[in-house]
């Protein structure tokens, strides 16, 4: 079949940055709905080391790196690694640990697919790496 916009195909490489400012703003809200509820998340018992001062603080500053890494394009693979994995823990971890995961499973799902293609193809236009 005939493609009905052949034009649209000549941008092609901001499709990669839209998804990256996209999923920049779904961690960067993440970092700031843990923030609001940190008195909370700082009382959730987590498996290994149970309820700890600093478990809001260290998911405030992981969530914020992920999503700064990928709204500037700065080691957008690696950004991308490490939402992938937070994605992944948010899809298992989501239901028991809500202060620290906001979001539902296919919130998480949807946001683990996005990873992963930027993974994939790259960090589009306007990014800090570029393939060599």
């Amino acid at each position: 079949m005939l493609n009905p916009f052949p034009d649209l195909l000549t941008y092609s490489f901001f499709a990669p940055t839209l998804l990256r400012f996209a999923t920049a703003s779904v961690f960067l809200y993440m970092a700031y709905v843990v923030y609001t509820h940190r008195a909370q998340a700082a009382q959730t018992p987590l498996p290994i080391v149970g309820a700890q001062w600093w478990v809001p603080g260290f998911t405030i500053v992981v969530y914020a790196a992920i999503g700064l890494a990928l709204l500037f394009g700065y080691y957008t693979q690696w950004a991308a690694i490490f939402g992938a994995i937070a994605a992944w823990k948010e899809i298992f971890w989501g239901k028991r640990l809500q202060a620290l995961f906001p979001f539902s499973r296919g919130m998480a799902f949807l946001l683990l697919a996005v990873c992963l293609s930027l993974l994939l193809t790259g960090a589009g236009a306007f990014a800090y790496d570029l393939p060599l």
